[in-house]
């Protein structure tokens, strides 16, 4: 064999190798990512078991809490408390669980900033009355609801946040397309944004639209532990709500005063304010209108989640509803953001 066929046959022959080479390396390379999508599709299927499983003990919570207080809602209550770490074996990676329950109808409702109208008889269609809504339900067309943007705007103001916002929350829901004044806004100003969007005309799911609206992150931070998103006509419970949220809708500044006192009265009393502590504390222009949209009860609630599985953590967040004959139902789910 001359050095010329002897040079061919070791190139030919290192071509080879090398093309074995690349062909294990792609199946080793294949069959890696096949085990990791396998293991993160068991992971979070795992982690929904078990946030559902989660799900189910904050119900029982919730339930026993009725049964035990039926009158009342309150932060010193056993639902209140953390529950967890638990640890949990059985798969291929120990899971730890950890659940939290916050009461939603403690905080401001968004969505109290508008009222369901319909009208008032067929033969005068444009007679029209305020009318309750069933929660989660809307009975006609959105229109504002001034003194909820009054309670709103006293809300923003003591936060230092800027109070048209107020405004622009009226128009992303209401379902007419005339800009509040003087601060509001409808689709010719948000089309003009980047990225142009529309108002939804309906009422909220979350909170973050008010990101969507035009709100800076340090604001929203701040206002975001004080707010909700539940019907319209949601009543909010003065035994779990903040200090801020209680002088907003009362319209008179009292509880958020001294915050370590108003802790400190809320672990002495069952419900800290009672309802006729509370009412004597409202403006008198707002006297007429508060008492019926205040209770010491709720039936709206949010379980924090979190799921560790090896070195993943998962965090879900679960808006659950008890109604009156105290079934629980969780009614909306997300994961990783609230």
């Amino acid at each position: 064999m001359t050095r010329r066929q002897q040079g061919v046959a070791i190139l030919t022959a290192l071509i080879l190798v090398a093309i074995a080479a690349i062909v294990a390396t792609a199946i080793l390379w294949q069959s890696t990512l096949a085990w990791r999508r396998g293991t993160a599709v068991y992971t979070v299927a795992e982690s929904l078991a078990l946030a559902q499983l989660a799900e189910a003990g904050g119900a029982q919570l919730l339930r026993a809490n009725r049964n035990k207080n039926p009158q009342f809602v309150t932060p010193n209550q056993d639902w209140a408390k953390p529950y967890g770490p638990f640890e949990i074996d059985g798969g291929p990676a120990k899971a730890v669980l950890e659940l939290a329950i916050e009461d939603q109808a403690g905080k401001f409702n968004l969505n109290s900033v508008v009222m369901s109208v319909t009208p008032q008889t067929p033969a005068a269609p444009q007679a029209l009355t305020v009318t309750p809504s069933l929660p989660g339900a809307i009975g006609g067309p959105l229109i504002e609801n001034a003194i909820a943007v009054e309670q709103f705007k006293a809300l923003l103001a003591e936060l230092n946040i800027d109070t048209s916002y107020a405004e622009r929350l009226v128009d992303w829901i209401d379902t007419d397309d005339q800009p509040s004044y003087p601060g509001g806004a409808e689709d010719s100003y948000y089309l003009a944004q980047q990225p142009p969007h529309r108002v939804p005309n309906m009422p909220l799911t979350s909170i973050s639209e008010l990101l969507a609206m035009g709100m800076d992150r340090a604001s929203y931070e701040k206002l975001a532990p004080l707010v909700t998103a539940l019907p319209p006509n949601t009543r909010l419970n003065i035994c779990t709500a903040p200090g801020e949220v209680l002088d907003a809708i009362s319209g008179e500044r009292n509880f958020s005063l001294d915050p370590k006192g108003f802790i400190e009265q809320r672990q002495q009393f069952n419900c800290y304010p009672d309802r006729n502590g509370y009412l004597a504390s409202v403006a008198s222009n707002w006297k007429s209108y508060v008492p019926s949209h205040i209770d010491t009860r709720s039936s709206w609630f949010r379980l924090r989640t979190w799921i560790t599985i090896g070195t993943t953590r998962f965090t879900l967040y679960s808006l659950i509803n008890q109604d009156q004959s105290g079934q629980i139902r969780p009614i909306l789910r997300t994961f990783g953001t609230e």
